[in-house]
């Protein structure tokens, strides 16, 4: 059993990516109650921090996608970003609301960007939260960043150095070191022409130690195929469809 309350959950964790993107909004309070009321447990999301050092539930760095208006979050204060509308909703949460809102939901947060991660790491001390999240990043540095700003009493994922040098190690047999919080490989199943997730890779992490949670997955004969592969988790944006997969199999939990 991991030290980390985070894994408290038995396999195959199911993830709302973004809270469920599918329906047509994203990280937004709407989206992950949606994801809870369905019993999704886990909610992928992501933090970008504000000019203010609000750290801000958000993909992008930009509003335009989102919301059609023009601005950069990073050069936005918190006071500019709250009165955001999306069809009536607030479409910008602070991490903080979002921690205190659901207290018994693990979050997978992605930081996006270096501003982000200083104030991210304070918002889940200030709410006793550090045993159900999972900080994330694309960037080594960055992780590497928020495991000196956090301990390593919170989990952390791997970025795509790491990511890559296990892929390496699955196929080469070599060693490999992790970061004392590394719990999780959190991986497409493939990148460009070059598969990522197959028996090898998933033995070569589970033999260290590590889950492997999938994403963005929202095809259900993909779904199945990962699970029959012996995958830990499967992030997707249509929390509908993993749902069914999960209860068709018997480990909806």
């Amino acid at each position: 059993m991991s030290r980390f309350a985070y894994l408290d959950a038995p396999t195959p964790l199911a993830f709302a990516h973004r809270g469920g993107a599918a329906e047509g909004d994203e990280n937004t309070a709407e989206a992950f109650g949606r994801a809870v009321k369905l019993g999704f447990r886990y909610v992928e999301t992501d933090v970008h921090a504000t000019a203010d050092d609000v750290p801000v539930v958000f993909h992008d760095d930009s509003l335009a996608r989102l919301t059609g208006q023009a601005g950069r979050i990073g050069a936005l204060r918190w006071t500019d970003l709250a009165t955001v509308r999306v069809g009536g909703a607030a479409a910008i949460p602070r991490l903080d609301e979002v921690l205190d809102a659901w207290p018994d939901i693990r979050f997978n947060i992605d930081v996006k960007a270096d501003p982000g991660a200083a104030p991210t790491v304070d918002a889940i001390r200030r709410a006793g939260a550090s045993g159900r999240v999972l900080l994330a990043s694309f960037s080594d540095a960055r992780l590497a960043r928020l495991r000196r700003l956090a301990g390593p009493d919170v989990a952390t994922s791997m970025g795509m150095r790491a990511v890559t040098a296990l892929r390496l190690s699955s196929l080469a047999r070599t060693p490999l070191r992790l970061p004392p919080s590394a719990v999780a490989a959190q991986v497409p199943p493939r990148h460009g022409r070059f598969r990522v997730v197959d028996r090898a890779f998933l033995a070569r992490a589970h033999r260290l130690g590590l889950q492997v949670h999938v994403w963005t997955i929202d095809d259900p004969a993909e779904m199945h195929r990962l699970l029959d592969l012996g995958v830990d988790g499967i992030m997707t944006d249509r929390t509908d469809v993993l749902r069914d997969v999960y209860l068709s199999r018997g480990i909806w939990a």
